[in-house]
């Protein structure tokens, strides 16, 4: 601020007042402004009309746009099929028992002189079969049956042969049972190698000659073979056997959602598997349309897990 004083310009600073203290009570309600909270009935008015037409504006284009969501939505199937999906079509091999600690990775290791440990294993196959045993109706399919696609066809827990919870899966007496399954992809359809003439280059030889044993619908499978992943691993695997076959049946896809459909399973054995040695294991699923890559960081096709019996 400036005055003159003498014809001389004088500059006078003014420095800011404190604001005027005020109690509790006028800080509620302020008589001399008339404010409450320090506004006026009319700016606290003004305020909540905006915030309510904000609000419903708001909550109105939440509603559309939940609306046009659930509108492309279906309980019954994915809106997103096969080659539009994330998931592809190419389903992955999985296998149990997978322990829940993660610092055991892929490895399934056990002492037969330890029941305990044996019997932990025993236990996660147990919680896995539970939803197999307890699928309801239990319709069981067999080749050369009418098969409608809407069907569901319960998995026979009591076909794992010696792989049953009788046996304790074989991890009381060293010869452990594997279970394996392929992820569901909704109408994914497998193509069979279904002609002995046309089978894959690289399947196995033994799994060449079962499948030229069988009739022509028998072969209508998913084909699975199990060897250890590197030279001495396939030295140290031993004799497998597959129950209930080498295969996952026709009868069991495509996977529609059908109310209590489970995937189907093979329960892998390893009657003489090295003791005393880390053995690697990969388990391949063979149809036309699967395809297999082994890298370690995109594996497709297959699965791998370590077998360590003490």
């Amino acid at each position: 601020m400036s005055t003159k004083k003498n014809g001389n310009a004088v500059t006078e600073f003014q420095f800011p007042q404190p604001k005027e203290k005020k109690t509790c009570m006028e800080i509620i309600y302020n008589s001399k402004d008339g404010t409450y909270f320090g506004r006026t009935p009319k700016n606290w008015g003004q305020l909540m009309l905006f915030y309510t037409i904000f609000y419903i504006v708001l909550a109105g284009l939440f509603a559309i746009c939940m609306q046009g969501l659930f509108a492309s939505l279906s309980d019954k199937e994915p809106t997103w099929k096969l080659e539009r999906s994330l998931i592809g079509t190419n389903p992955g091999l999985g296998f149990r028992p997978l322990s829940e600690e993660t610092e055991r990775g892929s490895v399934i290791q056990f002492d037969t002189k330890k029941p305990e440990e044996g019997r932990y294993w025993t236990s996660l196959v147990d919680q896995f079969l539970q939803k197999y045993r307890s699928s309801g109706e239990r319709k069981f399919c067999r080749f050369n049956q009418t098969h409608n696609a809407n069907q569901v066809c319960v998995v026979d827990v009591n076909s794992f042969g010696p792989c049953s919870q009788e046996n304790g899966y074989g991890y009381q007496n060293g010869r452990p049972c594997i279970f394996l399954k392929l992820n569901k992809i909704f109408n994914w359809q497998p193509q069979f190698f279904d002609n002995p003439k046309e089978l894959d280059k690289e399947m196995p030889v033994d799994l060449r000659d079962h499948i030229g044993n069988l009739t022509d619908v028998e072969r209508q499978q998913v084909w699975v073979s199990c060897n250890g992943l590197h030279a001495v691993d396939k030295e140290s695997v031993g004799e497998m056997k597959f129950y209930p076959g080498r295969g996952f049946p026709a009868f069991y896809y495509p996977y529609l959602n059908q109310p209590g459909y489970l995937s189907p399973l093979i329960a892998v054995q390893f009657e003489k598997l090295k003791q005393n040695q880390l053995v690697n294991i990969e388990c391949r699923a063979w149809a036309k349309n699967i395809q297999y890559s082994g890298s370690l960081n995109a594996r497709t096709g297959s699965v791998t897990f370590q077998l360590f019996v003490d």
